[in-house]
């Protein structure tokens, strides 16, 4: 399966994203004590590293060899007191780099979560949920390694090598030289294997994208799957989308396997070849027994970061891709544009369309020239054939989408001048799909308002006639409705919605063909609450069924986009146009 195209790829040749690796520092920043004490760690641990082999090449050539026990005591206890030093070390460093880490990534998450609750539905019209859930979870998670197992530790594996390569030039620039004429192997093993490692990392990130996306899409429209008889071939589909994920993390299982032994041959030889010159300069009396031990030491210590090393930098290249693709989300410019002062307390109510033009893709207009206007405390109600534009003048009351062309007004002023939050505060909206969350229906109706009481919710339920279903389930408010509301009814769920809307007591009330989906009892139990939730309120109305809507102040009917009627049930029927066709459709389905 193809990567989508907002993957970015990671390119061969380029060993870090500099610009990447210099924004991630930035939220190093609040953390700065922190991490100055960390580098202290690494710095220290580096330096303490290559002490162990010099002491027991001193142990060796001036205590044991000539029998000093007292002598060899001190030099034990040194070494013990030095192991205490760097298992202390060791420790804070493991801890404050992943406390860095953590820390980072809550920042990080909070801040692109807060960012998604921001952009437009017409990004989310665009982008699949799943790819969305891999960069807010998975991605971020693997920025926590780049701080715990890759930056730090990659600096400290550097810096260790350094320290180690000086002292060892220092005990004997003989037998360096000797131990480092296998180190180009090495090079040229972990660079093939870096680049190799570095591809299958990228695929396997973006084979996780495309998992996660597939199994969230299918399991969301489970029901439709089933209905079409489609589970054989939704099997197949997975298991192809599985194989390809399953490939790329054999292929980097593959790269690690071969490395890693090859790394261990290498060190072996250069063992080997220090065993065999050092032996002979012991023989010769040109190189002391403790020396060659040291750097039988020496030589697992240097080669030991080396080979960390490729592992450390992949995992600061998978960490890079991974923010390459948060910050590329981060830095979508999808917001609605949130920079009007109008707030008042409540709204008048008052509605106006002036010549609006609208498309979802900026070039196939779905409304086109519509104007109207709706006095406060008056009714409209909106009718047309499927796609006729009905839900997109919805859409653009709340703001959810910005108009191409026109002007939008409530109470006399451009909704762009109001403050966004204040807007959406005096709409309500009853949609004929409701989304309930999996919490209570306590929460299901505030949605985390503190400020509504639970008697409020109760008069709302009352007015609903919701309230006899409520109490029958268990534990009331407090019942817990499940994912997306599967353990209640269409009805149930719709008068929840209805509750919803009541409780924010906005000044426009907004009906989605709310009862389109309830059978006709549900339908009778809540039209008498329509009515006196639309009382003293501005009320726009999408009807499915027409029987509905017979006694709205004004009914509007579209097509295509335009508007082809407007007028009282009475007066579009006597005009025998678009409205009285719709009418007589319905009526011989009824029939």
């Amino acid at each position: 399966m193809k990567a989508k195209k907002d993957e970015p790829k990671v390119v061969s040749g380029n060993i870090i994203d500099f610009q990447v690796l210099k924004r991630l520092s930035t939220y190093i920043s609040p953390y700065k004590g922190r991490f100055y004490f960390l580098v202290f760690l690494t710095i220290g641990a580096a330096f303490l590293a290559p002490i162990r082999p010099i002491i027991v090449s001193d142990t060796i050539d001036n205590y044991i060899s000539v029998g000093d026990y007292e002598g060899l005591v001190r030099m034990i206890i040194i070494l013990v007191v030095l192991l205490f030093a760097q298992a202390i070390f060791q420790y804070l460093h493991t801890y404050f780099s992943g406390w860095i880490g953590q820390t980072i990534i809550h920042d990080l998450r909070t801040k692109l979560y807060k960012h998604l609750l921001n952009l437009q539905l017409r990004f989310y019209d665009r982008t699949p949920i799943g790819r969305l859930v891999t960069r807010n979870v998975s991605d971020i998670e693997t920025l926590a390694e780049v701080f715990s197992q890759g930056l730090a530790a990659l600096i400290g594996d550097v810096l260790q090598l350094a320290v180690i390569l000086a002292a060892m030039f220092w005990v004997d620039w003989k037998l360096t030289l000797i131990s480092l004429s296998t180190f180009p192997l090495l090079i040229l093993a972990t660079y093939v294997f870096k680049e190799k490692i570095k591809a299958s990392f990228n695929a396997v990130r973006n084979a996780v994208a495309n998992l996660n996306s597939f199994v969230q899409e299918r399991i969301t429209g489970m029901s439709i799957v089933q209905i079409f008889n489609s589970e054989k071939r939704e099997y197949k589909k997975f298991k192809a989308i599985n194989e390809e994920h399953r490939k790329a993390n054999i292929r980097s299982v593959l790269y690690y396997s071969v490395y890693f032994p090859v790394a261990e041959i290498i060190q072996a030889l250069g063992i080997g070849l220090v065993v065999w010159y050092g032996a002979k300069g012991i023989i010769n009396d040109r190189v002391e027994f403790g020396d060659l031990v040291a750097f039988i030491m020496f030589i697992q210590m240097f080669f030991r970061p080396i080979r960390l090393i490729a592992d450390r930098f992949n995992t600061l290249q998978m960490g890079i891709v991974s923010s390459s693709r948060i910050f590329k989300l981060l830095d979508r410019k999808d917001q609605i544009p949130d920079d009007g002062t109008y707030s008042p307390e409540k709204v008048e109510g008052q509605v106006a369309f002036k010549n609006v033009w609208f498309a979802y893709d900026d070039e196939d207009y779905v409304l086109k020239d519509i104007s109207f206007k709706v006095e406060k405390g008056h009714s409209l109600a909106i009718v047309g054939a499927t796609g006729a534009g009905k839900s997109s003048i919805i859409n653009l009351l709340n703001r959810f989408y910005d108009i191409n062309k026109g002007e939008i007004c409530v109470d006399g002023h451009d909704i762009k001048s109001f403050d966004l939050q204040s807007l959406r505060e005096n709409i309500g909206v009853v949609s004929q799909d409701v989304f309930l969350f999996s919490d209570t229906i306590e929460n299901n109706i505030t949605l985390g308002n503190h400020e509504i009481s639970r008697q409020k919710i109760w008069e709302a339920a009352d007015l609903v006639g919701a309230r006899k279903f409520i109490e029958k389930l268990p534990g009331g408010l407090d019942y817990n409705v499940m994912e997306r509301g599967a353990t209640l009814s269409v009805g149930q769920r719709q008068m929840i919605s209805f509750i919803r809307a009541m409780v924010y007591d906005p000044s426009i009330i907004v009906l989605d063909e709310a009862t389109s989906s309830v059978d006709t009892e549900t339908e009778e139990l809540i039209q008498s609450a329509i009515e006196k939730l639309m009382k003293g309120r501005t009320s726009v109305v999408i009807a499915h069924r027409l029987s509905t809507i017979q006694n709205a102040g004004t009914i509007m009917v579209l097509d295509k986009g335009e508007i082809k009627e407007m007028g009282r049930h009475e007066e579009l029927l006597a005009k025998n146009g678009f409205y009285t066709q719709l009418y007589q459709m319905q009526y011989k389905e009824v029939v």
